[in-house]
């Protein structure tokens, strides 16, 4: 719903082509900070690296400590910056330092006067990293059994600890970095999850919250089942199929509710980098996922998306080499979240299907009392097959043994401070799709909602600047301006389905 793995990262290197700056060690360079060999080089600005030692788990010292690092990007100007941008790209699990070259030049409009702040979320890069004996090959493709004794697992490994990685904790991090380095206040640019974990930083440091942008959003409160996710599939493939005219629509949807419904009888072995058994549980993760992951960062070159029309309509007709190649392309991907706080943040935090205080038994039972009474209202997929295919939710969670006492994102009622928000959706993603991004622009009073056509997850993708544009105004404005260039952003390559 909300991964790194193939989004985040990828928005931020993928968008970095309509800024000017570059990384590297020229002699134009300013010094970096001396002591962290993991500090970045930013061509043309000083960098300021530091750790905070905070607290695993709050009022609990026994249980140890975190050392949080940050890199401080300093602007051009030589001046007192006009404001501290500071950007979280996602997962759980995903880093911000090692990606410091991308977050410059996706901010190469604001740079010359703002600072930007990054921040490796505890249990990421340099940060303590997490590891809970997750691995993220072994839970991508293994099958549902595997992922739900894995989260199992990382949780008897943690016990107690377990409690020190929630999105409350991390946000709390956050603001001991702005204090320690004097800043009153920043614009925290939420990416995919991070879009979950800003407004927790609004709420718990209102004071400290110039305005928001978030790109690829959903709601603490977001449907447990995820079934705007699941209707998004089919509208992503109407949409693909009436703007490019290379295929129908509704057959498309029709063609991947019938074989989903074959691959639910009767699975696909595919080898991909490491052999998949393609099951409609399976496919329902890839489809919605990966395959609205990064599409419009290359308008003309073909995306797992623009070629799933063909492969489901000739897979109909007795013919799965485009499902195979779609399996494999989609499986691919390098990860770049830390799998082991992935689930946990995931597992602490997000709302389950079951009671947290109901024994294994009992909460199986309860799971499967909740999807049978959702039957039918999950687009293309069987209700069980969508709730399996999500790597947070569905009964991924179900052996995780919980917070004692813990109050969840979507159980807290502290009022959100009334700034400026900008929330983008791309009207392409099934990850956090439209539906969503209007419920969290619903949350703050003064707020704009803009679907970007033709993207997927996250818009910021799109390669002509249009998007990254109204970022730059709306920061230095409180307002989109002129968004009137997002209708020109070209519809995505499609491979023409044969009759």
């Amino acid at each position: 719903m909300r991964s790194g793995m193939w989004s985040a990262v990828g928005a931020l290197a993928a968008v970095a082509v309509v800024g000017g700056v570059v990384t590297g060690c020229g002699s134009d360079t300013p010094p970096r900070s001396t002591g962290y060999s993991w500090c970045p080089t930013v061509e043309g600005h000083q960098v300021e690296c530091g750790v905070v030692q905070r607290p695993l788990v709050e009022g609990k010292p026994a249980l140890g400590t975190v050392d949080v690092g940050y890199a401080l990007i300093k602007n051009g100007s030589g001046q007192p910056a006009a404001g501290t941008i500071l950007p979280n790209p996602g997962g759980p699990g995903v880093p911000m330092i090692g990606h410091a070259a991308d977050a410059a030049k996706v901010s190469a409009e604001m740079l010359p006067d703002y600072n930007v702040l990054l921040i490796d979320p505890r249990g990421t890069g340099v940060s303590s990293p997490l590891n809970c004996g997750v691995t993220e090959d072994a839970y991508q493709l293994g099958t549902r059994e595997q992922q739900r004794d894995a989260i199992g697992r990382c949780a008897q490994q943690l016990g107690d600890k377990a409690a020190g990685y929630t999105s409350a904790a991390t946000v709390d991090d956050f603001d001991a970095v702005r204090a320690k380095l004097g800043i009153d206040k920043v614009v925290p640019y939420g990416i995919s999850y991070g879009t979950y974990l800003m407004p927790i930083y609004a709420q718990r440091h209102p004071d400290h919250v110039q305005s928001m942008v978030l790109t690829g959003a959903y709601p603490h409160d977001h449907d447990p089942l995820q079934r705007p996710n699941a209707e998004a599939v089919s509208l992503a493939l109407q949409h693909i199929c009436e703007r490019s005219k290379a295929c129908d629509g509704t057959t498309a949807v029709d063609d991947l509710r019938t074989v989903a419904a074959r691959l639910r009888d009767q699975p696909l072995p595919v080898q991909a980098k490491a052999p998949v058994l393609l099951t409609e549980a399976k496919l329902a993760g890839l489809v919605f996922e990966a395959a609205t992951s990064n599409v419009g960062a290359d308008p003309t070159a073909m995306t797992p998306l623009g070629m799933l029309p063909a492969a489901l309509h000739s897979a109909v007709r007795g013919d799965d080499a485009g499902l195979i190649e779609f399996t494999r392309l989609t499986t691919d991907e390098p990860g770049y979240e830390n799998i082991s706080l992935y689930v946990t943040v995931a597992c602490n935090d997000y709302p389950p299907l079951w009671s947290p205080d109901a024994a294994p038994a009992q909460r199986e039972q309860q799971y499967r009392d909740r999807i049978a009474q959702a039957a039918g209202q999950f687009g293309a997929f069987s209700a069980e097959g969508f709730t399996a295919a999500q790597r947070d939710g569905g009964d991924a969670c179900v052996q995780w043994t919980g917070i004692p006492g813990h109050q969840r994102p979507d159980q807290v009622t502290t009022p959100l401070p009334e700034v400026p928000v900008l929330v983008l959706s791309g009207d392409l993603d099934a990850i956090t799709p439209d539906a969503n991004g209007k419920r969290v622009a619903a949350k703050f009073a003064h707020s704009t909602f803009l679907s970007v056509p033709n993207t997927g997850h996250v818009p910021d993708l799109e390669p002509s600047g249009c998007v990254v544009g109204i970022v730059n105004t709306f920061v230095r404005t409180g307002a989109a301006g002129d968004t009137t260039c997002t209708a020109h952003i070209p519809p995505i390559a499609v491979a023409p389905v044969t009759k």
